[in-house]
């Protein structure tokens, strides 16, 4: 690793430290070195706050003029809920700036990098960039796909069972296991579900117990407007919950949902008669919900990947055998008729958590 990478990579590390906390803005990083040594550093913390580069700035003070700043994301060049980040660079005096990657942005799309190069800076990119579009994959494919990341969680036995036959699902793996499920979803804008998950369980789909954890926003898939109203979701005010329906639910319920303060989205119906799953992504994607953990139901699951809308997916398998023809699976759907058409699993990998239960995590594109 060379010099301009080991700086980079620090700047990809501190970026890291607002995961789930800068949307719809990435996350990013940015170290400011003199004379072979750190003399500022910062990242973006939060949505409207300052940018990385700023609090870099303000850290290295008069030390930034001559100096190199690395940036894991081309700095801004419009004018958003900050100004310019690209103009506080060239006001500092910086000398030269490295740039992991180019921001898609259209806002963006290398502005920054044109007006430092106009400023008279030298300007590098492209080192660590696959580092950097990785650490971003969430706003990148919200950019430039205008959909949000979805992520699929599922809790199974070893034989692929989420419950008994009876239905029991409470618990299939570990406190371990369903800690670090807490976690994705603290680092996710939103949960979404089923509406049977929602009649038979009915979870309050936050963080719990997770310290500082943010809830998610709670999207219920429900196209005939069953849901109870007397669900958590739509009472106990931890977080706001979004209904899907379609236009078979009722005007009445939704009325009604509208009124006790419920963001209510109507799509149209698929050939199935459910939520249009593509729509009802485009629509939330517009709201800047721009990533949404997945925990069921298997049809909701199924769905997603038969439309190939799923882009990661955690596996939680308890080592423990269920079995019954009736059980319910984990995914759902048609199915597959040839192995050739099976669903593989890229950059897959393994681990034994602590407690017994195996994780098996990869991405679906």
């Amino acid at each position: 690793m060379n010099r301009d990478e080991k700086y980079m990579q620090a700047a990809i590390q501190l970026a890291q430290n607002a995961l789930g906390r800068t949307s719809p803005n990435p996350m990013v990083g940015a170290v400011i070195v003199k004379d072979g040594r750190i003399v500022g550093c910062g990242w973006h913390k939060k949505a409207g706050t300052p940018h990385a580069e700023i609090h870099a700035l303000n850290a290295a003070g008069n030390l930034a003029k001559g100096a190199t700043i690395y940036v894991s994301l081309e700095p801004c060049s419009h004018f958003g809920r900050t100004p310019p980040c690209c103009d506080a660079v060239i006001k500092a005096g910086i000398k030269k700036a490295v740039v992991a990657m180019t921001d898609t942005n259209p806002k963006v799309s290398g502005r920054g990098i044109r007006k430092m190069r106009e400023a008279g800076l030298e300007v590098v990119t492209g080192v660590l960039e696959n580092e950097a579009r990785q650490l971003n994959e969430v706003f990148f494919k919200w950019i430039e796909k205008k959909l949000p990341f979805i992520t699929i969680k599922t809790a199974m036995t070893l034989d692929g069972k989420t419950a008994t036959v009876t239905g029991q699902s409470k618990w299939i793996t570990s406190d371990i296991s369903r800690q670090y499920g807490y976690k994705l979803r603290d680092i996710n804008d939103a949960i979404m579900v089923g509406i049977n998950t929602i009649i038979s369980d009915d979870p309050s789909l936050t963080t719990h117990s997770i310290e500082g954890g943010k809830n998610p926003i709670r999207i219920i898939l429900d196209s005939t407007g069953r849901i109870p109203l007397t669900s958590a979701v739509l009472t106990d005010n931890k977080a706001p919950t979004i209904v899907a329906v379609t236009q078979n639910a009722p005007e009445e319920k939704i009325n009604i949902l509208n009124n006790n303060g419920i963001d209510v989205i109507k799509t149209t119906a698929d050939e199935n008669n459910h939520v249009s799953i593509r729509e009802l992504l485009t629509k939330l994607a517009q709201k800047d919900i721009c990533s949404i953990l997945v925990e069921g139901g298997a049809t909701l699951t199924g769905s997603l990947i038969k439309e190939k809308l799923a882009d990661k997916a955690y596996f939680f398998i308890a080592p423990k055998l269920i079995g019954g023809k009736t059980a319910k699976s984990a995914i759902e759907g048609p199915g597959i008729g040839n192995l050739t058409d099976a669903v593989q699993l890229k950059r897959a990998s393994a681990e034994i958590l602590p407690g017994n239960d195996i994780l098996i995590k990869g991405y679906l594109t």
